[in-house]
């Protein structure tokens, strides 16, 4: 009779605790994401740039202008940068940027404490997009994992490719990472944040990222991945880690209007006209 009732008690804590569990579940897949805002922001600009290195095939006496810029993803609570710039001398004096001014200095300009922000997507771990998440001391990194075991290991081995690739930043990831704020992202089509997923393939690094920003309209978040716009109008690929990762590049093209259900929704990396195709005020473009 004990070990019967036991059995009975046993069953109904179960089935109580399932009661409390499964509807917060179902109702936490049901919420929907947020709709974020996104904007572009302008940390810096450098001139007569080589077309080629943007824009494979372009011929090479043809120059443009490039914009430095990273975005933020605002909505749910969270201040989220797609990218961080950059803030060291030697590369604004490699590359002679002008109209400088730190992306944390940038945000702030632009009514955002550095402070508040949550999180930061890395796209790839290039000095001008990765070189800022000192900056942002609080947020979590997001990085691919193949783009972090790469960059902090192998890329420094003898026929690694270290190339764009500042140690400071590769130090400051393993900082991160020894303080619980680094995620690795593992591979592509992954919801890293409710309504935010990163996708792969495009390989401008050896394992860069993409996001797709879902709501309405949704868009893509292309960075190195698509340089400027005339990437897209001439069906050329951007710079990739290897000559043979061009194909695939393009496929990531093709996929990335798929995703964002118009070519116009795909936002490149370091195109100027990004701040005349949308509404701008300063240095800042309000994408939606």
């Amino acid at each position: 009779m004990r070990r019967t009732k036991i059995i009975c008690l046993a069953f109904f804590a179960l089935a109580f605790a399932a009661a409390n569990t499964t509807p917060t579940s179902l109702r936490a897949q049901a919420a929907p994401a947020p709709n974020y805002t996104i904007d572009a922001i302008r940390y810096g600009s450098v001139a007569h740039f080589p077309l080629n290195a943007l824009v494979m095939g372009a011929p090479k006496d043809q120059f443009t202008d490039i914009a430095m810029i990273f975005w933020v993803i605002r909505g749910g609570g969270r201040t989220i940068l797609f990218d961080s710039g950059c803030h060291r001398q030697h590369w604004l004096d490699d590359f002679h940027m002008t109209d400088f001014l730190a992306p944390d200095k940038a945000l702030e300009q632009a009514g955002i404490s550095p402070s508040s922000v949550t999180d930061v997507i890395i796209s790839h771990a290039h000095w001008d997009h990765m070189g800022g998440i000192d900056l942002f001391p609080n947020a979590a990194i997001w990085i691919q994992k193949g783009e972090y075991e790469y960059y902090t290991g192998a890329a420094w081995q003898p026929g690694g490719q270290s190339g764009g690739i500042d140690p400071e930043d590769v130090l400051e990831l393993l900082r991160r990472n020894t303080r619980g704020k680094l995620h690795l992202v593992d591979g592509d089509n992954v919801e890293i944040i409710p309504g935010i997923h990163a996708f792969t393939g495009a390989r401008h690094t050896f394992a860069s990222q993409y996001i797709l920003v879902g709501g309405e309209p949704p868009y893509v978040l292309a960075s190195d991945n698509v340089y400027l716009y005339e990437n897209l109008r001439s069906r050329r690929a951007s710079a990739t880690f290897d000559p043979s990762d061009q194909p695939a590049n393009l496929a990531a093209q093709q996929r990335m209007t798929e995703l964002a259900g118009s070519v116009d929704r795909i936002v490149p990396g370091h195109d100027p006209a990004i701040f005349t195709h949308f509404p701008s005020e300063g240095r800042v473009a309000h994408i939606r």
